[in-house]
């Protein structure tokens, strides 16, 4: 009997012994960002690095491209440092498709549907099956010219493989090649699907791997270190629409340093089920989408770069892209431990591309000179946001359990059982979050790693949306509850799924379900009835609910609820303090989120000498309240260190050369044209002269005594804007 179990577990069993550990990168660059243009005054944002898209440019392009060498050469004449960055789903490949490079077309290599339709991602320009004689183009025409271009940090990204697709003759090919025996139909059985989307996720890992293995080789050949990086939605986001990804396997490879989070308002505005109600939850899903991604790479020392959008993909309105922007920018910086960030993607469309002023409006215009100033604000405090040991407020220690393979179960359905918008996991996840828990996720591949359950005190977690692909967590999990670890089990073990041939129920093993094999390695009862288990110093409570019902019904997480607090206790030894809200403080910078839908109506209020980021005029506020579904973020000028040290604390601009004396303060300001700058300058007295490119414009009434701080407007320039103060 053939064993189904996926060959790289293998890889993630090294990772998950421990024996492969990436280290923690040393370069320099803390922002990013990402385009297919060469430079231009109009986005010239003024990040550490940019990440040049594609050779021959990005499929979504409407303009004609410059050659790569001179879009690379702009760039670095700005001073920026130069990565690459190229789809490895998709890209600007059509010399591959139409024979331009080995003489045969390729395009029975796209992603097929039941349908026959190919899927795709731009005007030739499929989503690709990465064949063998892919892989071999891709290294060739892409990497290979870049490395010889002497950049030494490639990003490969999206690897999508969408569950619908499956039926091309390409994959049954490597259906073929990898099991054995002959394609079946994905929608004819829970088994062929799970077989299929084993498959997909199999090839994207393998292809992975192979281009960054000769990434780095190449380089190597050339006396360059290549970091290799994988730019990649969340694994919330992938499983919720449906789409395959290799996600926490990558982390066993030791050719991938890191990877990009690509959470935005498009992945985050995905509706969710709370309290029977399906909406868009936009902060609460950033947050578990930033969450599941700190957690994939965190027990690794992988670098992280968190990715924010100011707009999104869908066309929509200037006020919704700001709203959302603010909710995902706040989710994003919940996380204390994370500090590097893409701080936008495609600057050219955010500043020069046009969309509707408001919802009810069908009038169009550039982005307006309110919110480019709010939002270069923002980014540029992401240049000195520090990495801290603060914590986030609540009751830390409540995660929940989570496996690559929720992206196996999600398309087709079977037999009648349905997941609506991922809400087993959403089921355990949310009734903690919006009530002010600061709930984590666990990557089960990552349990053989002594931190990934360093801090959980209470595991979530459920067989009814996922599988796992080896049986080696469950001893890890056993240990853990041996060892004091308070196991919360939800689940009917009823999903169509339970009885695919696996590791569970193939060779030795008997198992009618995954969780009896789990329950085994801690002396509990095969189709065990919901109640309470000890092992060890540890307890196992067993809830015969699917997660789902606690969140597509009204009022019916009360039971998972109270199992928690019990289990909180028995932890602790204190109880499950619930609110609505989220507070960090991160150096100087404080951050605030308030729930909606949660245990009150309240606003959250701090106190402190308050610079409000979110407003592009940058008043100063003794007080500030937010209200529910809102956040705030804001630099408490209470808390800087050197207060008598003169010093931009906030600007739409990044500062340059800066020059003290014991009477002055100069510095140079840049940023896009075609935006207005607005800065708070700390300075230990009052200044007597304000000079803007060499013109008095000092004013009295912009100097705020109390924070001692002096607020300035000019118009950017990239070129730089020279200010003086003199005191």
């Amino acid at each position: 009997m053939v064993n189904w179990r996926i060959l790289i577990g293998m890889g993630c069993l090294l990772g998950l012994n421990g024996t492969i550990v990436a280290q923690k990168t040393t370069d320099q660059v803390k922002t990013t960002f990402q385009t297919s243009r060469e430079w231009r005054p109009t986005f010239d944002n003024r990040a550490d690095a940019v990440m040049i898209y594609g050779v021959g440019g990005n499929p979504s392009d409407k303009h004609k491209r410059l050659p790569f060498n001179e879009r690379v050469k702009s760039w670095k004449d700005r001073g920026y440092t130069i990565h690459f960055m190229t789809g490895i789903a998709w890209g600007e490949y059509q010399d591959y498709f139409t024979g331009q490079w080995d003489g045969e077309w390729h395009l029975d290599e796209g992603q097929v549907t039941r349908q026959q339709d190919t899927i795709w991602h731009g005007h030739m320009v499929p989503y690709i099956v990465p064949t063998d004689n892919f892989l071999a183009y891709l290294k060739e025409k892409h990497v290979k010219p870049v490395i010889d271009a002497g950049i030494d940090a490639i990003f490969m990204e999206e690897p999508e493989f969408w569950a619908r697709a499956g039926y091309s003759e390409s994959f049954k090919k490597e259906w073929k090649k990898y099991y054995g025996f002959d394609w079946r139909p994905q929608h004819e059985s829970p088994e062929n699907t799970y077989l299929s989307n084993k498959l997909k996720y199999h090839l994207y890992y393998k292809a992975l791997n192979e281009v960054f293995t000769f990434a780095k080789e190449y380089g190597k050949s050339k006396g360059m270190d290549v970091k290799c990086y994988v730019p990649t939605h969340s694994l919330v986001n992938y499983a919720q629409w449906m789409i395959v990804s290799p996600e926490a396997s990558l982390a066993s490879l030791p050719v991938v340093d890191g990877y990009i989070a690509q959470v935005w308002t498009g992945t985050s505005r995905e509706p969710n089920h709370f309290n029977g109600k399906e909406k868009e939850r936009v902060f609460e899903t950033a947050y578990l989408e930033y969450g599941s991604m700190e957690s994939m790479t965190a027990p690794t020392g992988r670098k992280m770069f968190f990715l924010t959008d100011p707009i999104e993909d869908r066309a929509k309105d200037w006020v919704d892209y700001k709203t959302n922007y603010q909710a995902t920018f706040v989710a994003q910086l919940l996380y204390p431990n994370i500090a590097d960030y893409e701080i936008m993607p495609w600057p050219e469309r955010i500043y020069e591309g046009l969309y509707r002023t408001n919802s009810n409006s069908d009038q169009k215009e550039r982005i307006p000179r309110h919110y480019s100033t709010q939002m270069q604000v923002m980014i540029n405090s992401l240049n000195q946001m520090p990495w801290s040991e603060n914590k986030l407020s609540g009751s830390e220690g409540i995660s929940v359990l989570m496996a690559n393979s929720l992206m196996f179960q999600r398309f087709p359905t079977h037999d009648g059982y349905d997941d609506p918008q991922l809400a087993n996991f959403y089921g355990l996840a949310l009734p903690f979050l919006k009530r002010g828990v600061p709930v984590k996720t666990v990557h089960i591949e990552n349990l053989g790693y002594k931190e990934a359950l360093a801090d959980t005190k209470v595991l979530l977690m459920t067989y009814s949306n996922m599988k796992p692909l080896d049986s080696i967590a469950h001893e890890q999990l056993a240990e853990w509850v041996k060892s004091g670890g308070q196991l919360i089990y939800s689940g009917t073990d009823s999903d169509p799924f339970q009885s695919v041939q696996e590791w569970w129920n193939t060779a030795s093993h008997t198992y009618k379900v995954p969780a009896d094999h789990l329950f085994e390695k801690m002396r509990i009862p095969s189709g065990a009835d919901g109640g309470i288990y000890t092992y060890g110093k540890g307890t196992v409570q067993i809830i015969r609910v699917d997660p789902k019902d606690y969140t597509v019904k009204i009022n019916n997480s009360q039971q998972l609820i109270q199992a928690a607090q019990e289990r909180y206790r028995a932890a602790q030894g204190r109880p499950l303090v619930f609110k609505n809200n989220f507070y960090l403080q991160r150096g100087p910078f404080e951050l605030v989120a308030v729930m909606d839908e949660s245990v009150s109506e309240e606003n959250h209020t701090i106190r402190g000498t308050l610079i409000d980021l979110f407003d592009p005029k940058l008043p100063v506020y003794n007080t500030r309240s937010i209200a529910p579904g809102e956040q705030g973020y804001f630099l408490n000028v209470d808390l800087i260190e050197e207060k008598q040290k003169p010093q931009v604390l906030a600007a739409a601009s990044r500062v340059y050369d800066e020059k003290i004396t014991a009477s002055s303060y100069t510095y140079v300001a840049k940023s896009p044209i075609e935006t207005t700058n607005a800065s708070r300058i700390l300075l230990p007295k009052p200044p007597t002269s304000v000079k803007v490119q060499g013109k008095e414009v000092f004013d009295t009434r912009n100097w705020h005594g109390e924070s001692k701080t002096y607020l300035l407007g000019f118009e950017n320039d990239p070129d730089g804007v020279e200010v003086t103060f003199v005191w």
